[in-house]
C-alpha cells in the first residue's frame, strides 16, 4: 500500500474529518464533514451543497487540509493536518459512489440530516447534496516512500 493509499484509507475510516478551506487572505476555515473512502484507494470524498462557503472557497483554490476530528470539529489528539487537493464534481460515477457510500456508512443519520439541511438550503434557493468533493491527500513527509527512514 502506498503512503497516499494508507492516508486515504485512514481518513476514510474516520467518522468525521476536519476540512479546512482557505479564504483569499489565506485564513483557514475549518468545517467537520462526514467522509468515505473511494474505491480507487487514493481519495476520500464527502457531499455538500454548491453555493455554501466551502464550495465558494474551493472554486478559488483547491488547496485544503484534512484531519481526523470529533463531531464538533475538535481535532483528534495526536493527529496533524494533512495537505490535500480538492475537486468538486456534480455528476458521474464518483458522484454516485460517494453519495451511496456516505448513505451506507452513516445510515439513518443521513436521512435526519437531509431533512434539517434540506429545509435550510431550500430557503436559500440551493439544492442539498448536489456536489461531491473528492479529496486527494498528500502523504506526510515522514510517510513518503522516497523519504529515508531511520
Amino acid at each position: 500500500m502506498t503512503a497516499t493509499a494508507h492516508t486515504a484509507a485512514t481518513l476514510g475510516a474516520e467518522d468525521f474529518v476536519l476540512l479546512t478551506t482557505f479564504r483569499r487572505s489565506g485564513e483557514g476555515v475549518p468545517t467537520p464533514v462526514w467522509v468515505t473512502g473511494l474505491a480507487d484507494g487514493r481519495r476520500v470524498g464527502f457531499y455538500t451543497t454548491m453555493g455554501t462557503g466551502k464550495t465558494k472557497r474551493l472554486r478559488r483554490t483547491p488547496r485544503v487540509t484534512v484531519q481526523p476530528c470529533s463531531r464538533r470539529g475538535t481535532p483528534t489528539p495526536g493527529t496533524e493536518p494533512i495537505e490535500a487537493t480538492a475537486e468538486m464534481v456534480q455528476s458521474g460515477p464518483e458522484f454516485d459512489e460517494v453519495q451511496a457510500a456516505i448513505r451506507a456508512k452513516y445510515g439513518w443519520q443521513t436521512t435526519l440530516f437531509a431533512v434539517v439541511a434540506g429545509l435550510a438550503t431550500r430557503r436559500k434557493g440551493l439544492t442539498y447534496r448536489d456536489t461531491v468533493v473528492l479529496i486527494s491527500p498528500e502523504p506526510r513527509s515522514s510517510d513518503r516512500e522516497d523519504t529515508p527512514h531511520a
